[in-house]
């Protein structure tokens, strides 16, 4: 998702529907990339252009075996409609991501997208937030949940823990953060952290994660709606209530049954991720990552089938944006393509088995 204040990544401030601006050209690690959508007869063109290179920072509080943390997107947009692309230098990996204001008054969406070496190993991190109540949420978790996570001492060693234990005090964290404001707002998290050939996907809300397996869809995330029979469980005993409010709401109030933040919830509203891990094999092809905006219209099949024709992951995240709007998603729309090139050498692999 992409969104206002988030610093080292895309800030969009989307303008009116229709608008029609001139294009910017974005040159990414000196690669000239024309971005631009079209679809609904809408055309998102940018107003100047500007060069700028993927961003890399080094963060002095991971261990010094940890090399720096590249953000692979441009740094900031101010156009309503943003997309982008980047491939890994191994060659093993290349990602696209669009993302949308839609409908909406206002953008909450947010997406992050980092890789780095840590012991020698090759890991890549992908996450979509989507904010409810405001923005604040998601742009807190594009700016720390990832950074948290790599500096988990367990990281590398009990990924699944790290990545549980990284989710709850992250929310703590933001919690604290907010502690002296009167807003209430709150994001889901649905993220997947490739370490080598393993890949981990925790989610937290209805954002959501598929994988495609030799052309079918298959989920790795499964959204958390209050009505679900184990999470109304959970709620009721917790002593809370979930009820009919035009669906099915924690109190009547959230349509999910976790997410970070919503203070007032947070008895049963909790962030505590469902992770589910698979070894990369060649039958496996991209990975989808979207909010519910496009979820909501868009079958897990049928994003798989939009994205597979697609050669780039660009164009597929794209399309997959395009196709969510045209066929009526009244939310703010992002998703995040993951593409796997097979039978490409991973020198880093090699060299620390050597």
């Amino acid at each position: 998702m992409v969104c206002n204040s988030c610093l080292k990544s895309v800030i969009v401030q989307t303008g009116q529907i229709g608008t029609i601006l001139t294009r910017k050209r974005v040159h990414l690690q000196s690669t000239v990339r024309t971005l631009y959508a079209g679809g609904a007869g809408l055309t998102f063109l940018w107003n100047r252009e500007f060069q700028t290179s993927a961003k890399m920072m080094v963060d002095s509080g991971a261990a010094a075996s940890q090399g720096p943390v590249v953000h692979k997107f441009p740094e900031k947009d101010d156009a309503g409609y943003v997309s982008g692309g980047w491939k890994s230098e191994d060659g093993r990996l290349s990602c696209g991501y669009s993302s949308f204001r839609g409908k909406r008054a206002t953008m909450e969406d947010c997406y992050d997208i980092k890789t780095s070496k840590i012991n020698g190993q090759t890991v890549c991190l992908f996450g979509i937030f989507d904010g409810h109540g405001g923005s604040r949420a998601a742009e807190y978790l594009k700016q720390h949940l990832f950074e948290k996570l790599m500096k988990h001492p367990q990281f590398m060693t009990d990924t699944k823990l790290a990545i549980s234990e990284t989710y709850q005090q992250t929310d703590a964290d933001f919690l604290d953060s907010e502690r002296d404001t009167y807003r209430d707002d709150g994001s889901t998290a649905s993220t997947a952290v490739l370490v080598g050939n393993h890949l981990y996907v925790a989610n937290v809300g209805d954002s959501r994660t598929i994988i495609s397996k030799a052309g079918k869809a298959i989920p790795l995330s499964e959204d958390h709606k209050p009505n679900r029979s184990d999470e109304r469980k959970r709620i009721e005993s917790a002593g809370g209530v979930v009820m009919w409010a035009g669906t099915w709401r924690v109190g009547g109030v959230l349509a999910m049954s976790r997410a970070f933040g919503n203070r007032m919830l947070k008895q049963f509203v909790v962030a505590e991720p469902e992770i589910q891990d698979r070894e990369i094999n060649e039958e496996f092809e991209f990975l989808v990552l979207a909010s519910d905006g496009l979820w909501d219209v868009v079958p897990n099949e049928d994003a798989v089938s939009l994205a597979r024709v697609e050669e780039e992951p660009e164009t597929a995240a794209r399309k997959l944006t395009e196709t969510a709007f045209t066929r009526g998603s009244a939310d703010n729309i992002t998703c995040i393509v993951v593409r796997f090139h097979h039978g490409k050498a991973d020198p880093l692999n090699s060299d620390s088995q050597a």
